[in-house]
């Protein structure tokens, strides 16, 4: 089986961001199943109708990098239990202008790690049903809503926690099989 290229959109852009840190995790969990290919958000204007008819470059570059991909990877905190403005500007880029959507019949799945006892689970909603809109296939279950504590993840993407490994892995796994039933092409 070749391996599945991944985009994945970190929703924070913090240098050390519990979600990019769970996104390596969940790289080397892919390992020999699936490539990541991060998708770079911080750089992109803000997003402006005016754009719809000389797109930013910047805007073309990430809607080259999603379609490229065979599955798209949302790893989002939680802010002001919403998702957070970068990752909403980057899918507003993405899907627009209205019928040139990147975004479209990729399948996705949604992950997030917080301090917070809930993690992530409101701003994974909203984003759920952001990307129903988008008619992408979003992975159901598992639902991952990852209550980050110092040590559980480290920066090279080593989970302490064998309990949460093995969750992750099968997360990672059902991800990767929900990629091959719903439009993967490899």
């Amino acid at each position: 089986m070749a391996d599945y290229k991944i985009a994945v959109l970190v929703g924070s852009l913090r240098k050390g961001s519990h979600n990019r840190v769970l996104a390596r995790a969940l790289e080397k969990l892919a390992a020999g199943k699936a490539v990541f290919s991060y998708v770079e958000i911080g750089d992109l204007p803000l997003y402006n109708q005016d754009f719809d008819k000389d797109y930013p470059s910047q805007g073309v570059r990430l809607k080259q990098q999603i379609r490229d991909a065979d599955a798209v990877l949302f790893v989002t905190p939680e802010y002001n239990r919403s998702v957070p403005g970068v990752l909403k500007n980057a899918i507003d880029l993405g899907s627009r202008p209205y019928g040139d959507s990147a975004f479209a019949g990729k399948p996705a799945a949604v992950i997030g790690a917080s301090i917070g006892v809930i993690g992530t689970a409101l701003a994974q909603q909203h984003l759920r049903n952001i990307l129903a809109y988008l008619d992408m296939p979003v992975l159901g279950q598992p639902e991952a809503f990852l209550h980050f504590k110092e040590g559980l993840i480290d920066e090279h993407g080593t989970i302490s926690n064998e309990g949460t490994k093995d969750f992750l892995q099968g997360f990672v796994d059902t991800f990767i099989a929900w990629v091959g039933t719903h439009g993967g092409t490899h």
